[in-house]
């Protein structure tokens, strides 16, 4: 054992020791150069990512800072200005396209049909052949009751004869005047007999004509019920074929009983009520027509009346049967106030309008809606040259700072096309909106036809 730790052995000790041994750094002190340049790195990152950030946060903050929309804090609309004009007072009620006349025909003898002469869904006249039933077995009996009416009237002229015979013989005192008496009787027996045979022939003549079967009206012909070949019966229930007049046509709507007053009193005086006949959607007009004529009583259950309007149809645009919207021009009501349909806003069954006023701000006025046509209305509650917000209600309020934007058709040359579109979609949106809202709210109004 060594009695000295410290010392060395000879072997381990160098000859020359070094004067500028390595330095060696401090293990903690190298952790804590890498821990800031870590560091260092972070946050030169992060201030590039921010800045690369800040550029279009600073424009959204700039476009928000001009306010909704970038109008400098006021809201954006679209208005309109009150005009003062004429408008109709309409009544709307879903109509059925009703013939005039609807006709099925049918066989008026029994037998086999030979030829039919139509094709389906043609335009027939009054007289046009339509079909043929076999006329042998009735052209056989008119034949035989010519012969029956042939025979007949010789055996009346020989009778006839006899009589005049008679006649001379009875003036001679040749023959009793009861033979002359029972020859009378025979003539008028054999003239009696002539007349059954003219009869007979008559109705077999009937017979005849009616196995060729003619359109009775003028009119559109359907599907046909019976193929040639088959036995058709008299007078059937189903017909061969039924064919329905197409011009002029009919419409049957109701209307309600706080009109028929003033619809009657027109007629009386010789007015034509117009009526317009609409599609299903109310965004096109098929005709035009005018009032026939009211039923002549009134149904207690709905409190309406039926009227028939008359339309000339002549591009066949109604079809039997088909349902449709119709209008009555009732009355027109002259030098009101008209505003846009879309201008209309409802609340607790109140309707009122944003009027803009001098300084830019909106208030809210109360309105009454006299009539409208869909895409304007006649009210009162507002003046003529006053201006009403049409368009952008979301974030009105009482006294909230708007500014009128450009209509679609006015925009600025360059707009892009998209954003025009986006506009005119808004636009037609909206204003389909407030029609059908003004229409539920007059629907719902006490004396509406509903």
């Amino acid at each position: 054992m060594n009695p000295n730790p410290q010392s060395l052995p000879a072997a381990d000790i160098p000859d020359h020791p070094d004067p500028n041994p390595p330095s060696r750094t401090p293990p903690r002190r190298r952790h804590r150069w890498i821990v800031w340049v870590a560091a260092l790195c972070i946050l030169g990152g992060g201030a590039y990512f921010l800045s690369r950030q800040s550029a279009p946060t600073q424009q959204q903050q700039q476009g928000k800072g001009k306010g909704k929309g970038g109008y400098g804090g006021a809201i954006p609309v679209s208005a309109a200005t009150v005009t003062k004009g004429n408008m109709g007072e309409y009544i709307e009620a879903l109509g059925t396209v009703t013939p005039v006349y609807t006709v099925t025909v049918a066989s008026r003898v029994v037998g086999q049909l030979t030829e039919v002469h139509y094709k389906e869904g043609q335009i027939v006249h009054k007289g046009d052949l339509l079909a043929v039933i076999d006329p042998r077995p009735y052209t056989a009996v008119y034949i035989q009751a010519q012969g029956q009416l042939a025979r007949d009237q010789a055996l009346l002229e020989n009778a006839r004869v006899d009589l005049a015979r008679y006649q001379t013989a009875v003036e001679q005192h040749a023959i009793p005047e009861q033979q002359l008496a029972t020859q009378q009787a025979l003539v008028h027996q054999d003239e009696g007999t002539v007349k059954l045979d003219e009869g007979n022939l008559d109705a077999a003549k009937v017979n005849v004509d009616y196995t060729r079967i003619t359109s009775p009206i003028d009119g559109r012909v359907g599907l046909r019920t019976v193929d040639p070949g088959n036995i058709v019966p008299a007078n059937g229930t189903t017909g061969i074929v039924t064919i329905t007049q197409l011009q002029p046509i009919t419409v049957i709507f109701t209307m309600a009983e706080d009109y028929i007053s003033n619809v009657v009193a027109q007629m009386r005086g010789g007015h034509k009520l117009r009526v317009d006949a609409l599609s299903r959607d109310d965004e096109s007009e098929l005709a035009q027509g005018t009032v026939l004529t009211l039923d002549n009583q009134i149904d207690t259950s709905t409190g309406t009346v039926r009227v028939r309007a008359m339309f000339a149809n002549k591009d066949n645009k109604l079809f039997p049967n088909e349902f449709v919207n119709a209008k009555l021009l009732v009355r027109t009501l002259m030098g009101v106030n008209l505003i846009p349909s879309a201008a209309i806003q409802r609340n607790n069954e109140i309707s009122f309008v944003y009027v803009v006023n001098s300084n830019k701000t909106v208030q809210s006025r109360n309105i009454t809606v006299a009539t409208s046509d869909g895409n304007k209305a006649a009210v009162t509650g507002v003046d003529p040259g006053e201006t009403v917000v049409t368009d952008g209600f979301d974030k009105l309020q009482e006294g909230a700072k708007v500014v009128i934007r450009k209509p679609v058709s006015q925009a600025p040359p360059g707009t892009p096309p998209q954003l025009r579109q986006q506009q005119q979609n808004n636009q037609t949106t909206t204003q389909k909106n407030a029609n059908q809202q003004l229409k539920t709210g007059q629907k719902n109004a006490p004396g509406s036809n509903k």
